[in-house]
């Protein structure tokens, strides 16, 4: 079976396209494992599945033997949001609806380590880091502060240090020509954040 004839072709296309593009937006918004697609082939053609049963009237309406010859730019794009961009936008609402209160009680989070749940949420924060030894490092997580996401070690850049009181953990003040720092976490014991 050469894998390049238009037909096999088309069945990559609607029996994994789909699933491996849900997949992949899926790990962007969610930090996991590096997959192994050979092994999870079946996952992909699962979500394919999946999209095509959330869209089937869609699909049985453009493929009725009216619709194609009417409207062929219509079915292109109704084919290019079935193949590619429905598949983007499944990861997404799955994780808005399992954010729902009353949903999240009752489900195992699918952030492996708060540290990910946390610095997924872009916020700015007030950070102040507790190094081994007792020392402490203050300053502001903003838009350009970053943290790593698992399965990386837990690292943070913090984007601008400031002065801190070493006994009241108070902001002083910034320090002059702050370029900020980059903390792992062989280095801290914990941190502290503010809003």
């Amino acid at each position: 079976m050469n894998p390049f004839e238009s037909e096999t072709l088309r069945l990559i296309f609607i029996f994994f396209v789909p699933g491996f593009i849900s997949i992949k937006v899926y790990d962007l918004l969610v930090p996991t494992e590096k997959r192994d697609f050979s092994k999870d082939m079946f996952e992909a053609i699962s979500y394919s599945c999946i999209n095509f049963a959330i869209l089937f009237w869609v699909i049985f309406e453009i493929n009725s033997t009216e619709f194609q010859p009417a409207h062929p730019f219509l079915y292109y794009l109704a084919t290019v949001f079935i193949l590619f961009v429905a598949p983007i936008i499944w990861p997404i609402a799955f994780l808005r609806i399992i954010s729902i209160g009353f949903i999240r009680k009752r489900i195992i989070d699918p952030f492996l380590k708060p540290w990910d749940r946390l610095f997924s949420r872009k916020r700015a924060y007030w950070v102040i880091v507790h190094l081994k030894g007792g020392r402490k490092i203050g300053g502001r997580y903003g838009r350009q502060s970053s943290s790593s996401s698992y399965p990386a070690e837990e690292q943070i850049y913090i984007e601008e240090l400031w002065q801190i009181d070493q006994k009241t953990g108070r902001f002083i003040a910034p320090i002059p020509q702050t370029q900020g720092a980059l903390i792992s976490s062989k280095n801290y014991v914990f941190i502290e954040l503010f809003r």
